[in-house]
């Protein structure tokens, strides 16, 4: 008794797509009937068309519209599964996610994970806002792991409330050998739905795809 509720639950959902493709097909069937029996009947007496081209017509539409409901199945098939994979990825809110979006700083110190692997003697970090202009450049070690930006100026002030992208840039004899995107943890305010891509919304406005994670976490860490 407990499992058949769920089942019809599962067929109200695709009902509607497969109830409207049914009533589309069928109508079209009708139009081409009548289409079909208006040739028969006008039809040239003196030269009438072979049986064999009613039944290849008839067979051809047979087959389009075959594939029409079965594309329409196939559409709400892969809508329901989509949201399905959205309430599983809605357990990511309020967790902090790893990746090299841009990062919210509140006044806060930020942790921040270089992660480069290469082989240079100097590097500096390179910080940006959300408008893309840099605003602080400082020499940092090139084998550090972590750092910590205090989100302050020269002349000790903070920097404003907001969002800011991180970049190291390695150096070998002066010359730069890459440009590294930094990461950093971020929460996750809200999961969406793009097109059939998942988009993880931060704290600050930020995004980022969720294939693009690298870590996961408990939040407030």
């Amino acid at each position: 008794m407990e499992i058949t509720q769920p089942a019809q639950g599962s067929a109200a959902l695709a009902s509607p797509a497969i109830s409207s493709a049914a009533a589309q097909t069928s109508t079209d069937f009708e139009v081409f009937l009548k289409m079909l029996t208006a040739q028969m009947q006008y039809q040239d007496p003196l030269n009438p068309i072979d049986s064999t081209d009613y039944a290849t017509q008839l067979a051809t539409f047979s087959g389009v519209e075959q594939a029409v409901l079965t594309n329409d199945l196939l559409k709400s098939l892969t809508t329901q599964m989509s949201m399905g994979g959205l309430v599983d990825m809605a357990a990511l809110v309020g967790k902090d996610v790893r990746s090299t979006a841009p990062a919210y700083f509140d006044g806060q110190p930020l942790t921040l994970l270089p992660g480069q692997r290469v082989a240079a003697d100097t590097a500096e970090l390179v910080v940006r806002n959300a408008a893309g202009d840099e605003v602080q450049r400082s020499v940092v070690s090139p084998a550090a792991e972590t750092l910590e930006w205090a989100g302050v100026g020269p002349s000790g002030a903070p920097f404003p409330t907001g969002v800011y992208q991180f970049e190291i840039v390695s150096k070998s004899n002066g010359e730069i050998i890459a440009q590294t995107p930094v990461e950093t943890y971020s929460t996750v305010t809200e999961v969406r739905l793009n097109d059939g891509a998942t988009t993880l919304l931060l704290s600050g406005g930020a995004s980022v795809a969720s294939d693009q994670v690298t870590a996961l976490r408990a939040g407030n860490l």
